[in-house]
């Protein structure tokens, strides 16, 4: 097989939100395409109506396109092997069904939904294993023929072996067998026409030519029903490699599905959306899905996406579970915060500011933005540290913010009065600020840290902020020297 053949695809149901699990699927899919200079399809398997969410597909578009994972075939890009939505294949898909059909490879099934439960139960009582009980499976072909036409409601099943042993390879986990007599006719037709997922899928990937299908390994125990469809059609399967389950963060159990909150309160995201929603940026969750169950070697880590696409191979996708790391995802995107050009971040970060209500202009926010860069771990964090700047009024704060440990309101009031003199001089530059006011606390006899507080706190209003000589020069010498005169008048009225 040559790279130009390799064709692969990411094929989920838009029946809920786009989960951190499925973007580690199509991640894979996409290094694996790329790598290999070949093509990444997006195939939306709809055939769930039931389940079907209108909204799904929208959260699914716009979290591919914020990871950076651009398909090359698929909705909104079109492509020779569309469509690329199975309702919009139906069609196709009772031409392939009537095939097996005539072939004695699947049979109808007229069972009620009445007598599927009263099998069921009584399976139940006995102890046996669930599943259909093959009761149309020998039905005359004749007798079948006639109660499809006269309307009568039916499914088609698959006819699958009663004996013997199916074996197939997956590039991950190596050999895997399954016997015949631990499965059942699963239904490939259901009785509103449109087809389960195991015989859509069947056909697609083959009518896409699709060359390797990388999935999660929940679908393990569909590959016998696959493979025996394959057969049946008599086409060549493409290569298989289940991807390793994705943990909680405890290592117990799959990743949940739900959002849920920390013990402090924090939001615990699992929906793509949300990471972005609180600016988690691409180039770090990207970074980090890639070594969820992959890695190049034993110690690198950090790689951008044009790294991982040269770097990335089936041979070391791992077959063992990954478990998900909020604190370590925090440590790529801090990192990848720290990377970015300053122009690049403040752009980033605006729309995040908007969003908070904050109105910053972009010549002041290229300011402000090194001050506060090392500081953040994604990009929603930022407005927290910054709000005060675009503040006419502080909003209201403890008065004993301003007094220092080991010192009085008296001394606190010296300070901040001595500091209203110099910023009254002074060249307001990082340098000369940071000089003058260290003399200043030489010679009152404190130390820096105590004559710089009170300072922090009245132009900003609270004790932890940006560094505080590059804060001054910021905020300009008229707004610091009226949020330290509105500090003296808080200390005088309330000392």
């Amino acid at each position: 097989m040559t790279t130009s053949t390799i064709r692969v695809r990411y094929a989920p149901s838009p029946t809920g939100d786009f989960h951190v699990g499925g973007a580690r699927t199509a991640l894979f899919n996409y290094l694996f395409a790329r790598h290999h200079e070949g093509k990444f399809i997006l195939r939306i398997e709809d055939t769930d109506q039931k389940r079907y969410n209108p909204d799904a597909l929208g959260w699914l578009l716009n979290g591919l396109r914020y990871l950076g994972l651009n398909w090359d075939e698929g909705p909104e890009v079109g492509g020779e092997y569309g469509p690329y939505v199975q309702t919009e294949r139906l069609d196709i898909y009772q031409k392939y069904c009537h095939q097996l059909l005539d072939a004695g490879q699947a049979y109808y099934c007229f069972c009620t939904s009445e007598r599927l439960e009263k099998v069921h139960q009584e399976q139940e009582k006995k102890k046996l294993l669930p599943g259909y009980d093959r009761y149309c499976r020998d039905l005359d072909l004749n007798e079948a023929a006639e109660r499809v036409a006269k309307g009568e409601s039916f499914t088609v099943r698959a006819k699958l072996p009663i004996e013997g042993d199916i074996t197939f390879y997956d590039t991950i986990r190596g050999e895997i067998t399954f016997s015949y007599t631990m499965l059942q006719d699963a239904v490939l037709m259901k009785s509103d026409g449109i087809p389960t997922y195991h015989l859509a899928n069947v056909i697609d990937d083959h009518l896409m030519e699709i060359s390797h299908i990388l999935r999660g390994d929940e679908w393990i125990n569909s590959i016998p029903l696959h493979l025996f469809l394959y057969q049946a059609f008599g086409w060549q399967p493409p290569i298989m490699a289940h991807l390793p389950l994705i943990l909680n963060p405890t290592g117990k159990g799959k990743m949940s599905k739900r959002e849920d909150r920390a013990p402090d309160g924090r939001l615990l995201p699992v929906f793509v959306r949300s990471f972005e929603k609180k600016g988690y940026l691409p180039e770090a969750m990207v970074n980090y899905l890639a070594l969820l169950g992959w890695s190049y070697d034993d110690h690198t880590e950090i790689m951008t996406m044009a790294e991982l696409i040269e770097r990335f191979s089936l041979e070391r996708v791992k077959s063992a579970p990954a478990a998900w790391n909020y604190e370590k995802l925090d440590y790529f995107s801090g990192d990848t915060i720290r990377r970015l050009p300053i122009e690049d971040l403040t752009d980033r970060l605006l729309p995040f500011l908007a969003e908070a209500g904050i109105q910053a202009k972009r010549e002041k926010m290229l300011l402000i933005t090194p001050l506060i860069r090392e500081r953040i771990k994604t990009l929603s964090e930022a407005a927290a540290w910054i709000d005060f700047f675009f503040m006419a009024e502080l909003p209201s704060y403890d008065t004993a913010l301003l007094i220092p440990k080991k010192t009085t309101a008296a001394v606190t009031l010296t300070i901040l009065e001595r500091a209203q003199q110099i910023l009254t001089t002074v060249e307001f530059t990082h340098d000369t600020l940071e000089n003058a006011l260290s003399a200043e606390a030489n010679k009152l006899g404190l130390k820096t840290g105590q004559m710089f507080q009170p300072i922090r706190v009245a132009v900003c209003g609270r004790t932890v902020a940006p560094p505080l000589f590059e804060t001054l020069v910021v905020l300009g010498r008229e707004l610091s020297l009226k949020r330290i005169g509105q500090a003296i008048a808080k200390i005088r009225n309330t000392h």
